[in-house]
């Protein structure tokens, strides 16, 4: 990875928000650079960022100030990202970031659906960096400051203690009755969706912190292989069931090992939730057996549309490790299903 490109790319869009546009669409620029350099396309960022830069909003300028002891009654206030970035600006150049996201970590793990996930992608494209290159540990305090901001609680669901394996547990989770509206009305719709609580709880528990690593590797695998069956949809929502837990499994070097299985219980959490209240009705999808690895980034960053571009960094690895085909097949898939940027905006076949 090149530090020059990616660290350069960083400080052009460090004046953003975290979001943009009436909307509140998610700023996915640090992200979308990450992989790209990561993935040996440095040469394509700077245009890339060029394209991306005006859809951004700068970030507010903070009017209070958030402290080590006032931080508890910010969580969640997604007003105050202003103060949040400050204050993570601060603490990752005053410590080590490690020993930042180590004290920060299981605070904020509850409220990992912030920003449907965004929040801990974030963390987890920064962290990636940091682990193999140097990174920026600024890039890790906006992260943060997202995931602070928009906190939000998972809803609730079975602790594991079933037989199931990750993949057969993942299929099994009913759908709400109503799948449409935004994604806290979709949560709510939990509560009542028969056999919710029971599907959750069908899972086989991991018992050491390095089952819990091996199981949340199969959920990024079983996420991304789901897309290529049920990302039609919801083709945006449907991609975070596999980029969210692989973010979370980029941070585990970086955190001590009591933290893993709770990290993967909230991420199965969370996945089976998104699962539920997005997946809708597979369809048969025949795979295209011309996919290969040495060209299937090479589709996404010609693509150039940053969920395309992370999705299939993330299937990629997950081929990597497992050499499923379907995980290139989805990959592909995903470029049939959004277009190509056009003026800011995510567009679906």
């Amino acid at each position: 990875m090149s530090d020059d490109e990616l660290n350069e790319a960083y400080v052009r869009m460090h004046h953003a928000g975290p979001e943009w546009g009436e909307d509140r669409l998610t700023n996915h620029g640090p992200m979308a650079v990450e992989v790209l350099v990561r993935r040996g396309h440095a040469d394509r960022v700077p245009r890339w960022v060029d394209r991306y830069l005006p859809r951004l909003d700068d970030l507010p300028r903070a009017t209070t100030t958030i402290t080590d002891d006032s931080w508890p009654e910010a969580l969640g206030d997604e007003r105050r990202i202003a103060e949040w970035t400050d204050y993570f600006g601060r603490q990752v150049r005053e410590r080590p970031w490690r020993d930042v996201l180590e004290l920060w970590w299981p605070r904020l793990l509850p409220g990992i659906l912030a920003g449907t996930t965004h929040g801990v992608i974030r963390v987890g494209h920064a962290v990636r960096a940091l682990l193999r290159s140097g990174g920026s540990v600024t890039e890790l305090a906006h992260g943060l400051a997202l995931w602070a901001s928009r906190f939000q609680a998972l809803p609730g669901s079975g602790s594991p203690a079933g037989r199931l394996d990750v993949a057969t547990a993942l299929r099994r989770v009913p759908a709400v009755n109503v799948q449409d509206g935004p994604v806290a009305a979709r949560l709510a719709r939990l509560a009542g969706t028969p056999g919710w609580t029971e599907a959750t709880a069908a899972l086989r528990a991991p018992t050491t912190p390095l089952e819990a690593r091996d199981a949340l590797a199969q959920l990024v695998a079983a996420g991304t292989v789901q897309y290529l069956h049920h990302g039609h949809a919801s083709p945006i929502i449907l991609v975070h069931g596999a980029t969210a837990p692989n973010a979370v499994l980029h941070c585990l070097p970086a955190l001590p090992q009591d933290l893993w299985r709770p990290s993967f219980d909230a991420m199965w959490a969370t996945t089976s939730a998104l699962t539920a209240a997005y997946a809708g009705q597979p369809a048969f999808m025949t795979r295209d057996e011309t996919v290969d690895a040495a060209s299937v980034f090479e589709r996404a960053a010609d693509h150039g549309d940053e969920h395309v571009i992370k999705f299939t960094d993330t299937a990629l690895e997950v081929w990597e490790r497992t050499g499923d085909p379907a995980a290139l097949a989805a990959a592909a898939h995903i470029t049939t299903l959004v277009r190509p940027p056009s003026n800011g905006k995510e567009t679906f076949v």
